[in-house]
């Protein structure tokens, strides 16, 4: 008979909102992980989850998408946060991405924190036009790892809408491709999803995506005011026609439950199975 692996993921959903600290961001992402199950391999949050980070600020009412880049003073401590979570809990956590400063420029860069205390970083490679407003560079490096039971690539958001990505990812081994997103609007999360079962026909592969759940804050880089809007509805107004567009696909955690998408995937001698979502 030939070898079967079983590989479980927890894909978490982290609603995007005003906090006073880091120390508050801490507690939210603590509180989240205790309804990751124990028996997960791996632990993907949100692209950018972190950028309510900003509204830590006093003047947060005053700053623009442009200003988003300051999240990077909170990078050590992030990355402190994770791989502790990662040691205690004794699994691989795809903290999502963070904007961080390397070389005197910008990077959108998502870490996988292994049990061991390691941190593997990928930068994004193929950015978002928003994004370049916001001085963010790209990155070049494509790389997989055999973490656990399976051999894993990252591909962040936009770069699972880019053929190459996942087809570089799959020659060098990948089995599953972790797919970190954050959209501004329902219409970029079809897009993501779509764009992402495409790479899985295409190499026979498993893209595992956790889109980020924008509730409070919205960033609007072609907008004036705010980069945020107040309240808790899950909606926002389309820059193109004014109408406001309601995100229900984010808002699908019932109960308050924030660990979505729980999930086994079989595979075996390589290839991918289906999965088994619990």
């Amino acid at each position: 008979d030939k070898p079967m692996r079983t590989v479980q993921i927890s894909a978490c959903q982290f609603p995007v909102e005003r906090m006073s600290s880091f120390d508050d961001f801490r507690r939210r992402v603590e509180g989240f992980l205790e309804q990751v199950p124990r028996d997960s391999h791996y632990v993907i949050f949100p692209e950018l989850f972190t950028v309510g980070l900003l509204t830590t600020y006093p003047n947060a009412d005053c700053l623009a998408a442009a200003n988003l880049t300051r999240i990077d003073e909170f990078t050590d401590e992030y990355k402190q946060l994770f791989r502790q979570a990662a040691r205690v809990r004794g699994q691989f956590i795809v903290a999502g991405s963070h904007l961080e400063r390397h070389d005197n420029r910008y990077f959108n860069v998502a870490h996988i924190f292994t049990p061991e205390g390691q941190d593997i970083a990928h930068k994004k490679t193929h950015i978002f036009p928003a994004e370049g407003e916001w001085e963010t560079s790209e990155g070049d490096d494509l790389e997989v790892w055999k973490l656990g039971p399976a051999t894993v690539g990252v591909a962040v958001c936009y770069e699972a809408e880019i053929p190459e990505v996942s087809r570089i990812l799959a020659v060098k081994g990948a089995e599953i491709i972790l797919c970190p997103s954050y959209t501004f609007s329902e219409f970029g999360f079809w897009r993501v999803r779509h764009c992402a079962q495409a790479r899985c026909v295409e190499n026979q592969i498993y893209p595992v995506i956790r889109p980020g759940r924008p509730t409070v804050l919205w960033p609007r880089p072609r907008q004036t005011g705010p980069w945020w809007s107040p309240g808790r509805s899950i909606s926002t107004r389309s820059t193109r026609t004014g109408k406001r567009v309601w995100l229900p696909l984010f808002a699908t955690a019932p109960g308050g439950l924030i660990c979505t998408g729980n999930m086994s995937l079989t595979v075996l001698d390589g290839k991918s199975l289906e999965p088994v979502t619990k």
